[in-house]
């Protein structure tokens, strides 16, 4: 059952489209959540939310109007409807008659997470505590979190489009503070993370999920015997799973057409440029089953898609939704992605990767005398226009004589991009794809970042060693 009646649709859109425009739009939702955290071993209160709206857009040329409303009703769509048309100053566009509404495929959920209940959600946090904690005496605090979101969009426009998803997303989180008494500098407190998430239900932690909490005590109690990071050009390799942060952020932003089409991303009138030696390829695939950042459409009703951004060392396309890719004369790639109802849709990544390689991560790092292995990042800064980035590494060893040696703290990598891309010289076959959320134009989506191993010929490390 629908949501919004595709006759009303048809009504709003006719309405919004009064005094003209190139594209009329209804975009409507309904997002129900639940979350639940354990900090100092005691679960907090249970957090729980739902809200329905919708959003009317109308198009015309290179300028959007836009207007969003709380709930469904007929009378609040038809007046977000006509308030958004009062902006546009153009004769009558008549919608085409709404096509039969397409579900998207969406993605399989074997155990609907609304349906466990919260004491078994309290159970499994519990679980990561003891875990954490188990790893050592030094372990001094664990925070686990745990949330559930479910998504129902429905999208009609003046092209005929009806189309509707029906996303779920669960995501387990731990954080894990150690400590070590010490003399001299006095004690060193260090804090490792990881997490577990999907577009998936709550089978995603039917086998072993405490191991996330293992994992993150593992980097909290390993960075205790840290040294200072050096500093210099070194090779670097960067690990799977969040090591692709540096392809999101140097790479991926550039290359989406909203950047591109102001000119103010590095990668601008660069199509068809040999960019990476041949053999390094990179995808955007938000079709990828049950990763974080896939979708059955995206958020202008576009199926998604694999797009190949980068081909065998050539940059081949740029991410696109439905108006940039009007103005370059293309289909949109399904890149049209947005927070809520309450915000327009923009060109955004869903889950971007480099591609799997042949070689081993202990063939990668085997080849380096002398160098700097990068497991994960955190914060960081890029300025898409230079493609210039700088990241700070949250876990970080050296590499001597090919082999990974001690772990490493106050690490940078600062570098360009496109010079990133060139260097790129060695990519392992261990693909793997970790979730994160994507922060543009003060809207975040959730977005999948991943890549196999890959190592870098030379990189800038600002590092702390005298």
């Amino acid at each position: 059952m629908t949501m919004v009646d595709p006759e009303l649709a048809a009504r709003v859109l006719e309405c919004a489209l009064e005094r003209g425009g190139d594209l009329g739009e209804l975009y409507v939702e309904d997002r129900r959540g639940f979350a639940l955290s354990l900090d100092d071993g005691k679960v907090e209160r249970p957090q729980a939310g739902t809200e329905r709206g919708a959003s009317v857009r109308v198009v015309r040329g290179d300028a959007s109007y836009f207007g969003h409303v709380d709930g469904l009703g007929e009378d609040g769509l038809l007046r977000v409807a006509a308030s958004v048309a009062q902006a546009v100053r153009s004769d009558v566009t008549a919608p085409r008659p709404l096509g039969p509404s397409r579900p998207a495929a969406g993605h399989p959920v074997a155990q609907r997470p609304e349906d466990v209940d919260a004491a078994s959600k309290a159970d499994l946090l519990r679980s990561c505590d003891d875990r954490a904690r188990a790893a050592g005496d030094e372990v001094i605090q664990v925070t686990v979190g745990y949330a559930e979101g479910r998504r129902r969009v429905e999208i009609y426009n003046s092209d005929g489009l009806a189309a509707s998803d029906d996303r779920t997303r669960t995501r387990l989180t731990t954080q894990v503070v150690a400590r070590r008494s010490g003399a001299g500098d006095g004690p060193r407190v260090e804090t490792g993370s990881d997490t577990r998430g999907g577009h998936a239900g709550f089978e995603l932690f039917a086998e072993d999920a405490e191991a996330v909490a293992e994992s993150a005590a593992r980097k909290a109690l390993t960075l205790l015997e840290a040294v200072d990071a050096p500093t210099g050009r070194l090779p670097v390799v960067v690990g799977n799973g969040f090591g692709g942060v540096l392809l999101h952020e140097a790479v991926g932003h550039g290359l989406e057409s909203d950047a591109v089409q102001k000119r103010a991303s590095v990668y601008a009138g660069r199509l068809g440029d040999q960019l990476a030696q041949p053999g390094v390829t990179a995808y955007d695939d938000g079709r990828r089953e049950g990763e974080w950042g896939s979708d059955g459409i995206d958020d202008e009703g576009t199926p998604t898609q694999r797009t190949t951004v980068i081909e065998d060392g050539r940059l081949v396309s740029y991410l696109y939704d439905l108006i940039r890719a009007r103005a370059d004369g293309v289909e949109s790639t399904g890149n049209g992605r947005r927070e809520s109802f309450r915000h327009l849709p923009m060109p955004r990544m869903t889950n971007t990767y480099f591609a799997p390689g042949e070689a081993t991560p202990e063939e990668l790092i085997a080849g380096v005398g002398r160098g700097l292995y990068a497991v994960s990042f955190g914060g960081g800064q890029v300025e898409p226009a230079t493609g210039d980035f700088v990241f700070g590494i949250s876990e970080g060893y050296l590499i001597e004589d090919g082999k990974v040696t001690a772990p490493v703290r106050g690490a940078t990598l600062v570098g360009n991009g496109i010079e990133a891309l060139a260097a790129v010289d060695g990519i392992a076959g261990d693909l793997h794809i970790a979730t994160g959320y994507c922060g543009k134009g003060g809207q975040q989506v959730p977005a999948g970042v991943g890549q196999p191993h890959v190592r870098i010929r030379e990189l800038t490390v600002g590092g702390t060693a005298q």
